[in-house]
């Protein structure tokens, strides 16, 4: 049902060769859509916790992923350039588009629900992940991009999602602050 709102909010599936894996990037999307009553996936707030804390109302998930898979896709292609490093695109477009596809059930608009409080996305992600028929790989990408796991990412592309996010949220604290170290 949620399909094409998916394909339209992020262009970036285009860049998946495989089309099971681009499919399953959709069908992530799109149930976690259906099964949270998400209609207008634009209107997704990035982090409620964070954005009350630094007053950064206007920023919103979609443009996040946009971003942090630019931003890994940017990395992944300059390593590739680079260095005789053995990673695939695909995983990591893919990953970096589904690296935060439970924030949809973890938040109800502004406010925190159960997934969040007892959860957090990551754990509630590789479910979803999971569920589309996704491979592990993106389960791992998903689960170890970031700090509210103990599980470092074990794969160059887990790597490199991680620190496309984590320059991606900082580039959004720091709207808010002149000091990173304090959010």
């Amino acid at each position: 049902m949620h399909a094409n709102t998916v394909r339209e909010a992020f262009p970036e599936l285009d860049a998946i060769q495989d089309d099971d894996l681009r499919a399953g990037v959709v069908e992530a999307w799109a149930t976690t859509m259906d099964d949270h009553g998400v209609t207008d996936l634009a209107a997704v707030p990035w982090f409620p916790p964070a954005q009350r804390d630094l007053g950064l109302d206007d920023e919103y998930l979609v443009e996040h992923v946009r971003e942090v898979t630019a931003c890994a896709l940017a990395l992944a292609e300059s390593l590739l350039d680079h260095r005789d490093v053995n990673l695939s695109l695909d995983t990591v477009v893919a990953g970096a588009l589904v690296h935060d596809v439970s924030k949809l059930a973890e938040f109800d608009g502004m406010d925190a629900t159960p997934v969040s409080d007892l959860l957090g996305h990551p754990h509630y992600g590789v479910h979803l992940v999971a569920r589309a028929g996704l491979p592990v790989e993106l389960a791992h990408i998903v689960l170890s991009h970031t700090h509210r796991t103990t599980v470092e990412p074990a794969t160059l592309e887990a790597v490199i999602v991680a620190h496309a996010d984590t320059v991606a949220a900082a580039a959004i604290r720091s709207r808010a602050t002149d000091d990173l170290r304090t959010v």
